[in-house]
């Protein structure tokens, strides 16, 4: 067959570069959107009730302090830490006690007795069962609510340079498993001869390396990770070997063990068996590989499958098989996209059976993927409200609409397939267009030298003819440009998916919302919702100042405000002031300075409501240098 290069558009060699780095600048742009809008990891064990409760005024000093968890946590000597007004130690400094019983997780610390009146300020640090730190921080008053001097760090526990760096360990980690086991499986199932393509040797071992780096550096950071936040702690060596004590450093030292392992494999897979040329010793040698392979990527895969969601929750011991058998379909699809990719665009042998054996390979995946999927779903997700209602619900929404798409693109692909022509017949067009007097006068040339530089001027013009050929299908073009798309969408997948391990499970998110009965409970409420008009008497002066408190309970409040123009669009002010007083209980007025977060728009986190009651919400508006007016409302809140 023969064919003419068109005459506009980008070469042949460019278009390869092209698409290495549109996916380079894809993933970079998906990595950085998930960095930067994320924050830190979010919690898996999740606060569900203490006692006292948070924003709870007491008559009486408590004996001790307890808080409940909603799964298992791991606690220290400082884990549970209870501060007076004056930021000095209010509990006995020891050990938190383990008070658990049956399915509830309660710890707690004893305080010193005789303490006087004030607001205390609990906080809390712990490591939940599924690897993540997590941390908090709530008040309570004996007699009466106080001023306090306690200043708490504002940087979440995971968070900060080190938690950023851990974040992209952890995404390396998946990526580099996915090209390591999805590149061999795809070698060993669907194309042997890939084994002695160069290309695709370099995806193996880059997986190798990228996987190897990742857990490396996950190991030395887990200390700095869920404690102090420094650097310099990653070589504090009494700190490593108290990670090395926990079941996340268990299982990154495992991984690394069980990656020696896998760096045998891979030397044998691209060096013995490519040079085996015996057809039924190959075969054998096959056999041999994908069997230790297998169980080298099993238990690499059990690596995550120990140490995260699926080792914690309801029915870990079927979660954990189900979640190893969940990435092994991820890297075996998406893993062998990538080599399918790399295939087509970097190696000119492969050929139509090859694509077609990987096609069945993927859909062996996507059924597993499906079946484990929902199983997953189920147990994580728990219930619909949670499904549309929690951060970890809506990813997995997320997740499955990608998946849609990438079936959809799939199938184009297939349909491209059934119309590759095979590289063989484009190598024989290639060797009869060769000119027979190069190999007469390669064979007839006495001088050795000048024969093996012509001989490597023959193999590079056949090289070079195979690729324009190639290059000139359509088939194969259009082949490519599907597979692209397919890998595109798989790096954003990935992405989400690995989203899904750090973030908070929906059905636990539920439970810590909705307390448990064994936990001291917030008093009842709602959301509060005040409309207040204004007029200051000053040019544009008169608007609507609106508020929203919630939950509207005891405890910790989101406060948000509104400002509205006389013309119904949102108003920007010089000023705004609030502060809430309890009269019937001589409390307050409690000041609140909120920040603007748009325009007209007012929000101030975490605001302290120390008793329910009908509270009086002043509100300062200033609309210029002179004018300006306060106007108050009353609210029942708790």
């Amino acid at each position: 067959m023969s064919a003419t290069a068109p005459h506009a558009g980008p070469s042949p060699i460019r278009r390869p570069l092209a698409a290495v780095a549109l996916l380079t600048a894809l993933v970079s742009l998906v990595f950085g959107l998930l960095l930067a809008g994320a924050g830190p990891a979010s919690a898996h064990a999740a606060l569900t009730g203490s006692d006292p409760a948070d924003g709870a005024v007491v008559d009486t000093a408590p004996k001790e302090v307890t808080l409940s968890f909603s799964e298992a946590i791991a606690v220290g000597d400082d884990s549970i830490r209870v501060l007076d007004p004056s930021g000095k130690r209010a509990d006995t400094d020891a050990e938190p006690k383990d008070l658990s019983e049956g399915s509830t997780v309660r710890y707690g610390v004893a305080l010193h007795s005789g303490l006087p009146d004030g607001t205390y300020t609990v906080a809390w640090q712990a490591i939940s069962a599924d690897s993540h730190p997590i941390s908090g921080a709530f008040t309570f008053s004996i007699g009466a609510p106080s001023d306090t001097t306690v200043a708490l760090p504002s940087q979440e526990a995971g968070g900060g340079p080190v938690g950023v760096v851990y974040d992209i360990a952890r995404y390396a980690a998946y990526g580099g498993f996915v090209l390591l086991v999805g590149g061999s499986a795809f070698v060993l199932a669907c194309w042997r001869g890939g084994a002695t393509a160069l290309p695709m040797q370099r995806l193996v071992v880059r997986g190798w390396l990228t996987l190897t780096a990742a857990t490396l550096v996950m190991l030395l950071l887990r200390n700095p990770y869920t404690g102090s936040g420094k650097f310099a702690d990653a070589f504090d060596l009494a700190g490593l070997q108290a990670v090395l004590d926990t079941k996340p450093g268990a299982a990154l030292v495992s991984r690394l063990l069980l990656l020696g392992a896998a760096a045998l494999f891979i030397a044998v897979l691209f060096g013995t068996y490519a040079r085996r040329e015996d057809e039924r010793e190959k075969k054998d040698l096959t056999f041999g590989l994908a069997v230790g392979g297998g169980v080298v990527a099993t238990g690499i895969a059990a690596t995550w499958a120990m140490s995260e969601h699926a080792s914690t929750g309801i029915q870990a011991n079927i979660a954990m098989p189900v979640d190893v058998l969940h990435l092994l379909a991820v890297a075996a699809w998406l893993g062998g996209l990538a080599s399918l990719l790399v295939a087509l665009y970097r190696t000119p042998d492969i050929g139509s059976a090859a694509v077609r054996r990987f096609s069945a390979v993927a859909f062996g995946s996507v059924v597993v993927l499906a079946a484990t999927g929902i199983y997953q779903s189920w147990r994580q997700v728990g219930s619909w409200s949670a499904l549309t209602g929690t951060r970890y619900g809506q990813l997995l929404i997320l997740k499955v609409a990608l998946i849609t798409v990438l079936l959809a693109v799939a199938w184009f692909s297939r349909r491209w397939t059934g119309r590759l022509t095979d590289s063989a017949a484009a190598s024989e067009e290639a060797s009869e267009e060769e000119p027979a007097s190069d190999s007469e006068s390669v064979s007839a040339d006495p001088d050795p030298e000048r024969a093996a530089q012509l001989a490597r001027q023959r193999a590079a013009l056949t090289a070079t003819k195979k690729k324009r050929i190639r290059d000139a299908d359509p088939q194969r073009s259009g082949l490519r440009r599907s597979v692209l798309a397919e890998a595109a969408v798989a790096v954003v997948l990935l992405a989400v998916t690995t989203m899904l391990t750090s973030t908070e499970p929906g059905r636990t998110e539920e439970e810590a919302a909705a307390g448990t009965p064994s936990a001291s409970a917030p008093a009842a409420g709602g959301p509060v919702n005040l409309k207040m008009p204004f007029d200051t008497g000053g040019q544009n002066g008169k608007g609507t100042v609106r508020i929203d408190i919630e939950p509207g309970r005891t405890g910790s409040n989101d406060l948000h405000v509104w400002i509205d123009g006389s013309d119904g669009k949102p108003m920007d002010v010089p000023e705004l002031k609030l502060a809430l007083t309890l009269e019937s209980k001589d409390i307050g007025p409690l000041p609140v300075a909120p920040d603007r977060l748009a325009e007209g728009h007012w929000l101030a986190s975490a605001v302290q409501i120390p008793m329910a009651g009908d509270w009086k919400i002043d509100v300062t508006v200033r609309t210029s240098d002179i004018d300006q007016v306060t106007i108050d409302k009353n609210a029942k809140i708790g």
